[in-house]
């Protein structure tokens, strides 16, 4: 029998919520929304990265959000059950402009304290999200890999050198292009194989057809790599807190701390997660986050 995300997870889930199925019409796409309701808690919202999903990503959220925190995590387009009328169309500012749409709803209509949980390439999703809609209560992330950063480019991309030039290689693909509507699997241009220090785990994200084994669009690719986040020097959000995985290969934690380091708007926090991976699962760190994001949830109670 095939393994299951959970079935990674060194911690037993028990009392851990149970998402409930939720839809969020946005443009024209029916975003899917996974919640575990809990009235009167305060709220994490996680978002994934290129290489996950909501149901690849649950069961880590749950652990630190237990039976007294709500937790609500949305499919990106292209991944998961969000339902995609134009993938050949999706540009990372989609992801971003749905990210922030979803949190002015959550806070116009329920104004308890919302904390974003980003995940891989979801850190700068929640980083960007919180500067520009200034409703973020605090945000973790267990990666800030800044696009800007040539070394950060690199480091994403299948081939260091490739990542390093992609703003020019691709920049045929980029805003309306037809060559920008050409799909291609993840893992021609992302190291899936270096997304845990399981090589079970890694060939589990490479081979969902629901995350790794997505097809994406050269243009979101180019709209990616292209994208310049808001400068940290301005940042002044809310508190950022990069819980980033010690021993992860993929993305150093190098890398994240250099971007972090020039935040000096906000109050931020380096939490290294010692043994883990670019995917977070082994102990003592998997420990350390759980704690880490309950630190910061009880502290907005």
């Amino acid at each position: 029998m095939s393994r299951t995300y959970a079935d990674f997870l060194p911690l037993p889930l028990d009392g851990c919520p149970v998402p409930t199925t939720t839809w969020f019409d946005w443009r024209g796409r029916r975003v899917h929304v996974a919640r575990a309701p809990r009235p009167g808690a305060p709220r994490v919202l996680g978002i994934h990265g290129a290489g996950g999903h909501v149901g690849a990503l649950w069961p880590y959220a749950a652990l630190a959000a237990r039976d007294d925190v709500e937790v609500v995590f949305p499919d990106l387009p292209l991944y998961g059950r969000t339902v995609e009328p134009r993938p050949g169309a999706v540009r990372y500012d989609d992801w971003i402009d749905l990210l922030c749409d979803l949190v002015r709803e959550e806070k116009r209509t329920d104004p308890r304290p919302l904390v974003l949980l980003g995940a891989s390439m979801g850190g700068m999703l929640a980083y960007e999200v919180a500067a520009r809609t200034g409703l973020v209560d605090h945000v973790v992330a267990t990666c800030l890999l800044d696009t800007a950063d040539p070394d950060a480019r690199a480091a994403a991309a299948r081939f260091g050198p490739m990542g390093r030039y992609a703003p020019w290689l691709l920049a045929g693909c980029a805003g309306r292009s037809p060559l920008g509507h050409l799909r291609v699997p993840v893992g021609w241009v992302a190291d899936l194989g270096r997304m845990s220090r399981e090589p079970e785990l890694s060939r589990l994200c490479a081979t969902d057809p629901l995350g790794g084994a997505t097809r994406v669009p050269l243009g979101l690719l180019a709209s990616w790599f292209r994208h310049v986040a808001p400068a940290p020097e301005a940042y002044s959000a809310c508190p950022v807190t990069l819980a980033h995985p010690a021993a992860d290969t993929w993305t150093p934690i190098e890398l994240g701390v250099r971007f972090l380091d020039r935040v000096t708007g906000a109050p931020t926090r380096l939490v290294p997660l010692e043994g883990c991976g670019h995917f977070p699962v082994e102990q003592p760190g998997l420990d350390v986050l759980v704690a880490t994001v309950r630190e910061v949830v009880d502290a907005l109670r």
